[in-house]
């Protein structure tokens, strides 16, 4: 619920994002690194090529998944898209490098460093003295002042989604000259580095009325390598040219084209050549590896059975039957019925001459779906996919607020039954990545501040697991009293409201249900939710609206470093629900508790001979997925956990609702016992985990404040390890407290970290410094295409 998934320093989402996946062919791991945090388990692969091998002009067409609501990525309803043209349009301070660690830009920032700590810290920023907007004024204090002013959360008449860090600073002042910049912090803030990335010219955080509108529909001065050329929403386009004032190195390309184009479309816009490059899903990797690498013909033959070789073929080959099936059965009934009529007239040659008809249909329409698909076969061999790992992570969420989960036991208990190697082999393996289940919560392989923090809870143990039930007081066989039929008069009407909302979104979960079953059809990035990037609910409701509610939800999930949050998912913005700060916890009344009877829709797995019972109640969990299209991985998954679950006598129900509905009224409300999505990994975890692993407080209504701890777990020495980790400027000090965090985090097991999520990118063959980038900021002055007869370095998959 989604990437970042994304974000303007790692357009992840690449931000649910909440998704599974697709690969061939092993990457290079991190091990043996005597850093802790090694190196990232598998390598961007961009196609990397120098420079003087790329060739001058030309235009890339790249399929994202929105034309973005708004440009100003500070907003509530900012989405992947908005990163990826921040990105490539506006400074930032500093950006990921290959290892997911901040680095300075050098084209904006010649240096910058804490020149004092006491009484107060103070950042002393130098300019590049080349660096200037788009109009032709010198970038200065004068821009950060106001971009702090807009974000420090003082003035409520500023519609943001974030102040993080920016409410810390005390005030900005110009330096020696008009290139120093001094912060000086009322507070002190070790994730400094954060902030001003991106950076917007005052005249977009100048005013309330120009920060609110003056950057939704429009960008007119940037500062970036790239300049907004043309905004089309009509044909749901955003066009990006070379920026003249630009002072770095020169774009290679003349133009970018972000195109909208929806996930399941993806691989016949490629087909078609309307795209060259375009983030997919495992089906259509496996379209795009398979054209590459060809495959036999049709079988000849003639009569019923070479129709029929020719139909278990096309079949085999993922080819759409189904008109050539309709109208062969079609045939054979008025086969039948000719027969039958002949048989009465002692003839049989109009029987014959039905059949022979009906064969020769049949054949015809096999050979023009087998002849279209070749052809787009034969398109796709023009591209070739490029594959990493996301920044961002799928997990196990285990929702401690109600329930059997209330009791820690249970949860560890939960923990421990799960096999995680496992489990991340059923979405990576098939994709010749690593399998390799992540450690931290708070971290990737690769990062700082990344340590496998896994044994404060321990590895799989089921005899463990059972004792830990036990004395949870879950006993084998136990009296299960059986639910009364008469139902709270509150509950009832929960569940019929629920009931409604879910009759009204059926059209689409059907449509998804249909996807999913024909050939695979497009899963997100890994066919789990990314927190944070498929809420589209904003942008229906008017942004009048959805301005308010920013004002109110500073604590939306935002990358620090880019500006950028993952709010409610993917694709289609930054997907996966986001619920807002302060979002409260269901009260005494809600419905769909844990052990609550099997909803339509739910499905038993798993369950053992011999259920596990306390206080008349069975061990029961409500596990909660999406359903639309692209859900099958995550299935695959829950499905072998739930076998892993019955093995330790925990029952589960496995309840599809549709993909609109699974954040916003299930995850964040806490409507769920289990749930699968995922976070994006940040480079600045004590600022952007924090409000994920907060301990939930009471407010003055008596709801519970949440912020976005989904799971309700949460503790204070985690709390205080983050507090202390902001504090200090000990970079080493900081980083053992995120580590001690992550294992308190582990112990209290209200999530459990499985995999890092695949990253697949088809792009045209000769598209270079471009793909599937990893931690990686992308580079877009040095994207192109390649030069005749020059050679890209060898990619990961093309060793």
């Amino acid at each position: 619920m989604s990437h970042d998934g994304v974000g303007p320093r790692a357009v992840t989402r690449s931000v649910a994002f909440l998704t599974a996946g697709v690969l061939a062919v092993p990457l290079l791991t991190g091990c043996g690194s005597p850093d802790e945090a090694g190196r990232p388990l598998a390598h961007q692969d961009v196609a990397r090529a120098t420079r003087a091998s790329v060739a001058e002009g030309g235009t890339l067409r790249w399929a994202v998944d929105t034309v973005p609501e708004t440009f100003n990525a500070f907003q509530s309803d900012a989405d992947a898209t908005t990163a990826q043209v921040a990105q490539a349009v506006l400074p930032s301070m500093y950006r990921t490098d290959v290892n997911g660690r901040p680095q300075r830009d050098a084209d904006y920032l010649e240096s910058a460093k804490v020149v004092a700590t006491e009484p107060k810290q103070v950042v002393l920023y130098k300019l590049n003295q080349q660096a200037v907007w788009s109009d032709g004024r010198e970038i200065g204090a004068a821009d950060f002042a106001a971009q702090w002013r807009a974000l420090s959360g003082k003035d409520s008449a500023y519609w943001t989604a974030r102040n993080a860090g920016y409410d810390r600073i005390e005030k900005i002042e110009r330096g020696a000259n008009d290139l120093e910049v001094r912060v000086t912090f009322s507070r002190t803030y070790a994730d400094w580095r954060s902030l001003f990335s991106p950076l917007y010219p005052k005249d977009v955080m100048g005013t309330p009325d120009s920060f609110n509108d003056g950057a939704r529909r429009k960008l007119k001065v940037t500062a970036g390598p790239f300049s907004v050329k043309k905004v089309d929403r009509k044909n749901k386009q955003v066009s990006l040219a070379r920026n003249p004032r630009w002072w770095g190195r020169p774009a290679k390309l003349s133009e970018i084209v972000l195109t909208a184009v929806p996930r399941d479309e993806r691989t016949s816009a490629l087909a078609a050549g309307k795209i060259d490059l375009a983030e997919i899903d495992p089906s259509d990797a496996q379209s795009v590896d398979g054209a590459a690498k060809g495959t036999a013909g049709p079988p000849a033959g003639s009569g019923p059975a070479g129709v029929e070789a020719l139909r278990k073929w096309a079949l085999a080959h993922g080819i759409d039957t189904a008109g050539a099936d309709d109208r062969s059965d079609e045939q054979s009934d008025g086969e039948s019925d000719g027969e039958s009529d002949g048989e009465s007239d002692g003839g049989e040659k109009s029987s014959d001459g039905a059949g022979g008809a009906a064969g020769a249909g049949s054949r015809a329409r096999l050979t023009r779906a087998i002849a279209k698909w070749e052809s787009r076969r034969k398109a796709l061999r023009a591209f070739e996919v490029r594959r990493s790992l996301e920044p961002a992570y799928t997990q196990l969420a285990l929702n401690g607020a109600q329930g059997p989960l209330a009791d820690e036991r249970v949860r560890r208990a939960v923990a421990r039954a799960l096999d995680r190697k496992e489990l991340a082999k059923v979405v990576l393996k098939p994709l010749g990545l690593p399998a390799e289940p992540v450690g931290s919560h708070l971290a990737l392989a690769g990062q700082d501040a990344y340590a496998d923090g896994s044994g404060a809870l321990g590895g799989q143990d089921t005899a463990e697991a059972q004792a830990l039930l036990a004395d949870a007081g879950w006993v084998v066989g136990g009296p299960v009293t059986e639910k009364a039929k008469d139902k709270d008069k509150d509950k009832e009407t929960a569940k019929a409201k629920a009931k409604d909302k879910e009759k009204e979104k059926d059209k689409d979960k059907d449509k998804g249900e249909k996807a999913a079953g024909s050939a695979g059809k497009k899963a997100d990035g890994d066919g789990t939710y990314v927190v944070g990037e498929d809420d589209k609910a904003r942008a229906e409701t008017g942004r009048d609206e959805s301005h308010h509610a920013a004002k109110n939800n500073a604590g939306e999930r935002q990358i620090a470093q880019d500006g950028k949050q993952y709010e409610g998912p993917h694709q289609g913005g930054v997907p996966g629900a986001y619920a807002p700060k302060g979002t409260a916890a269901p009260g005494a009344g809600a419905e769909l508790r844990a052990g609550a009877a099997p909803q339509a829709g739910a499905t038993p797995v798993g369950a053992p001979a011999k259920a596990l019972a306390k206080d008349g109640k069975a061990l029961d969990l409500r596990f909660v997925l999406p359903s639309g299209p692209g859900s099958q991985s995550l299935e695959a998954v829950a499905e072998r956990i739930t076998k892993m679950l019955a093995k330790v006598g925990i029952r589960t129900e496995i309840t599809k609702v549709s993909d609109a509905s699974y954040f916003k009224d299930h995850i964040a409300s806490g409507e769920y016992d289990l749930a699968l999505y995922s976070w994006p990994a940040s480079a600045f975890p004590a600022t952007d985990a924090r409000p994920i692993y907060a301990k939930p407080r009471p407010a003055a209504d008596g709801s519970l404040t949440v912020e976005q701890n989904y799971t309700r777990v949460g503790t204070d020495q985690v709390d205080q390890l983050f507090a202390q980790a902001l504090a200090t400027l000990d970079r080493d000090e900081a980083r053992s407290l995120i580590r001690k965090a992550d294992s308190r985090i582990w112990a209290a097991a209200g999530s459990i970290p499985l995999y890092q999520r695949p990253q697949l990118t088809a792009v045209r063959k000769d598209v270079v410094n471009a793909g599937a980038f990893g931690f990686q900021t992308p580079v877009y002055e040095d994207m192109g295409f390649l030069k005749k007869g020059a050679k890209a370095a060898a990619g990961p998959q093309r060793k």
